[in-house]
């Protein structure tokens, strides 16, 4: 975990970066100077936030990418290492006669194993070095089973095997979930995007209505027309005179109908884009990618519609 941390800090200082927020800002800039106070104000500051993240989200979608691929050559590893080892081979010099060949993305990590067992480094503390550097689960827990069972004195060929058995069956059904998984990921923007629609109608179309048609009046309630239970804003405004005043009316804007929606929105967009990728490759990291498309859609469906239908259906006063 601490050098992921550390990896997570040392990106966001790169060049490419700083380019990014730096891009970020000008287009924050351009569309306060360009779209204030029209409709497409709002939904274009979704533009900016993927553009100065935009590098971030692809460090993640490439280290997801990474991790994968140096998952599916593993297995390859470990049966030419059986191989060899069945062939008469010591273990050690199994490890870098097989270290040798080309096994694409987990190739420095094994020329390194290689090179430690060389340098007379025990061979089960070279393995943990080894799967603390791949920072992959799957193959750190397969590498604990063969640590175990060499420092046990089991048979490490028999080990070897079972290993390889396994990691090609886990490889086998990852493989099959997400070639049928297809279907049920269009299913899931489907639905996503029939609850977009759902909160929509809801603030723009149902509440207004209720408040129109309602049965308790001005006078009952004591309150006026753009207030309701709880002292939630229906109709915040932003002040577009100056950066400073949008700035300060902007938390008075999350907090009113408008803004309570559109997190809502996001949270939803979030989780369902984190929960679809579990489903789909059984990890939630790569269901970032689905939470960026998620949230992006979410982010400017909700304020386009909330500029468009909130003019157009404003909300009655109700004195």
């Amino acid at each position: 975990m601490l050098k992921k941390g550390v990896f997570m800090v040392k990106i966001l200082f790169e060049t490419r970066h700083r380019v990014a927020i730096g891009a970020g800002l000008l287009l924050l800039l351009a569309d306060f100077y360009f779209f204030r106070g029209k409709i497409f104000f709002v939904p274009l500051l979704a533009v900016v936030a993927i553009a100065a993240t935009l590098p971030y989200w692809l460090d993640i979608m490439r280290e997801n990418k990474r991790q994968k691929e140096i998952e599916s050559r593993f297995p390859e590893f470990v049966r030419n290492l059986s191989g060899a080892i069945k062939s008469g081979m010591p273990a050690a010099q199994a490890v870098v006669h097989v270290s040798d060949g080309e096994y694409g993305t987990l190739t420095p990590y094994l020329r390194k194993l290689a090179n430690q067992i060389e340098w007379s480094i025990p061979f089960h503390r070279a393995f943990i070095n080894f799967a603390k550097d791949t920072e992959n689960p799957v193959i750190r827990r397969a590498i604990a089973t063969v640590i175990q069972a060499e420092q046990a004195g089991g048979n490490i060929e028999d080990v070897l095997s079972a290993v390889t058995e396994s990691l090609l069956q886990i490889k086998k059904i990852k493989e099959e979930r997400k070639s049928s998984i297809h279907a049920q990921i269009m299913q899931s923007y489907i639905i996503f995007f029939v609850f977009l629609g759902v909160m929509i109608v809801i603030q723009n179309l149902l509440i207004p209505y209720m408040i129109r048609f309602g049965s308790v009046n001005a006078d009952e309630a004591g309150v006026a027309s753009s207030q309701v239970a709880g002292g939630i804003n229906l109709q915040a405004e932003l002040d577009f005179s100056s950066p400073l005043s949008f700035f300060a009316s902007l938390g008075g804007w999350l907090l009113s109908l408008n803004g309570i929606f559109l997190i809502m929105s996001l949270i939803q967009a979030f989780f369902a884009g984190v929960v679809l990728g579990k489903l789909a490759e059984g990890d939630m990291t790569s269901g970032l990618r689905h939470s960026l498309i998620m949230m992006t859609a979410a982010f400017m469906t909700i304020t386009l519609a909330q500029s468009i239908l909130g003019s157009a259906s404003p909300v009655p006063a109700l004195g």
